[in-house]
């Protein structure tokens, strides 16, 4: 397996409210990624963060009282404090408002400034303090506000209201990437995922790209950063926000040997640009897709690999939204059924290509598959009644028919289970690991190694069936790290498998394994009984 890097990004999270479970999502995803890459034997780096200028967050701020940087290191703490409770292994936790940031903004303003791909203007036009987005004409349609039955204007895509405004700012020349948009789409068929997400941008660059302003005036929006040489002028929210994948890779490079740059020295990512996968929510493909790609053409940057663009999570089939009472709190959820099962269950039944429904109900459903599929198989074949000297037999000399199927099944599952996480068919691949545990415990049942346990006669029968147990469970645990990492850890361990031992290539076949001890520890049930 070549030894490579691997970056990986979660969205920077808009720090207007508090986390949902659409967070969560995008960072676990994120996040079981970048272990899968690890997993394969990379240098696997995962940033995130909190995206914290914009009009938004100066009018919540406002509403809150508060000035915006007290505002933004309350409700940027509670997006770290989520990473951190849901096992987010971030390399990197980048916040807008740190000064490398504005370092690396300023650096890309210039650049494109400097290629002749801003120009100064004024934009007559539609604009969402919601989505920090200006719209066309052909963007916007009527609507009918809900509360007070007025006609007013919105964005087709977004839903959220939009206001005609007019005002002199800077525009990035997005006009002139139509083409070598839809060239880099053609000719990387993976570019962007699902193919849904892609048909939709595709779409959206053929109906014509207009020039996008990329700053606000500084007497309507100050809470930003200043665009480089003209500070009556704010640096546009998402221009600002998508640079902080460059950002966290020490963004601006300086190759010269007398000065290295400051933000090399200081990021803690070295060499992983460009990004192998950014994670985004559908609501934001057009900022990733079309934007994104078109500034870092403009600065000759190399482009982003993938952007995986996920769908949303419903409540009852309806949006989750605090008016509606339907919102899932992930803090409360994880505390409820425990931060892997949680994870397990929204890698497992998320959406990409449509939305995902949540429900307790499922999550419930998903924790006993675990615990008896899984934790029921560990406890029965490191039980001290079959397995008294705590030992994983040999790798048996002689086949047994009865063991064909399930050897058939441990043999294939590392390739299907690769090959899906590469389509990012996580569902597919997490799917395969449990029909091989299916077929795990049916042949434990099958052969019955609590009556041949009481038969010498049958040891070396007795052997092969816990070996093919355990090996199940090895197999299992070393394919489930990414989404499981906590729980597949104290498996793994209580196999007694050695922490160099648990790559991909370790979840093949062994060959020749003599008989060794199992870990220490054979108490703790892997999945404990649910209190509720």
């Amino acid at each position: 397996m070549k030894h490579s890097t691997a970056f990986i990004t979660t969205p920077i999270y808009y720090v207007n409210a508090v986390p949902h479970i659409g967070h969560l999502y995008s960072s676990v995803i994120a996040d079981t990624l970048k272990r899968y890459y690890a997993l394969k034997g990379a240098d696997a780096y995962l940033c995130t963060g909190t995206d914290e200028h914009g009009l938004k967050i100066q009018q919540a701020a406002a509403k809150n009282n508060a000035p915006p940087i007290e505002f933004c290191n309350q409700v940027s703490k509670s997006f770290k404090e989520l990473s951190d409770a849901a096992d987010i292994s971030y390399t990197s936790f980048i916040r807008t408002t740190e000064p490398r940031h504005a370092k690396a903004v300023a650096a890309l303003w210039t650049e494109l400034e400097k290629k002749g791909y801003i120009y100064k203007g004024k934009h007559e036009g539609w604009y969402a303090v919601s989505d920090e987005a200006f719209y066309a004409s052909n963007q916007v349609q009527e609507a009918v506000d809900e509360k007070t039955g007025e006609k007013i204007m919105v964005s087709t895509e977004s839903g959220q209201r939009v206001e005609w405004t007019e005002e002199e700012n800077y525009k990035f020349k997005l006009s002139a990437f139509e083409e070598p948009l839809l060239k880099w789409i053609d000719d990387n068929p993976t570019a962007i995922v699902p193919s849904n997400r892609k048909n939709e941008v595709t779409q959206w660059i053929k109906q014509g790209l207009a020039d996008l302003s990329i700053s606000r005036l500084r007497s309507r929006l100050d809470w930003g950063i200043p665009v480089p040489n003209d500070p009556g002028h704010t640096i546009y929210v998402w221009l600002d926000a998508l640079t902080n994948y460059l950002t966290v890779n020490g963004y601006p490079w300086i190759t010269t040997e007398n000065n290295k740059g400051e933000g090399t020295q200081n990021s803690k990512i070295t060499n992983a640009w460009p990004a192998d996968v950014h994670v985004v929510g559908k609501d934001i493909v057009r900022f990733h897709a079309i934007y994104w790609p078109a500034f870092l053409m403009a600065a000759q940057l190399p482009l982003p690999k993938q952007i995986l663009a996920h769908a949303h999570w419903t409540m009852g089939k309806q949006k989750m939204s605090k008016s509606r009472g339907n919102v899932a709190d992930p803090f409360q959820v994880m505390n409820t059924y425990g931060v892997d099962p949680v994870r397990y269950y929204l890698v497992r039944d998320g959406g990409f290509a449509d939305d995902g429904d949540y429900s307790e109900e499922n999550i419930i459903k998903r924790y006993k598959d675990l615990a008896g599929q899984l934790g029921n198989l560990l406890n029965r074949c490191t039980a001290p009644s079959l397995n008294p000297n705590a030992t994983i037999p040999a790798t048996p000399k002689n086949s047994d028919a009865r063991d064909e199927t399930l050897r058939t099944k441990l043999a294939e599952l590392p390739g299907i289970f690769d090959e899906s996480f590469e389509s990012r068919e996580f569902g597919k691949g997490i799917s395969a690991v449990f029909d091989m545990l299916a077929e795990a415990n049916k042949n434990f049942q099958d052969n019955k190694p609590w009556d041949l346990v009481k038969d010498p006669s049958q040891k070396e029968r007795l052997d092969q069936v816990i070996y093919h147990a355990i090996e199940s469970c090895r197999v299992a645990g070393i394919l489930l790290q990414p989404v499981l990492p906590s729980k597949m850890n104290t498996l793994l361990t209580r196999l007694g498998v050695p922490s160099e031992k648990r790559s991909l290539l370790d979840a093949y076949p062994q060959q020749e394994q003599s008989e060794t001890p199992l870990g220490e520890n054979r108490e703790p049930v892997l999945f404990p009984r649910l209190k509720k």
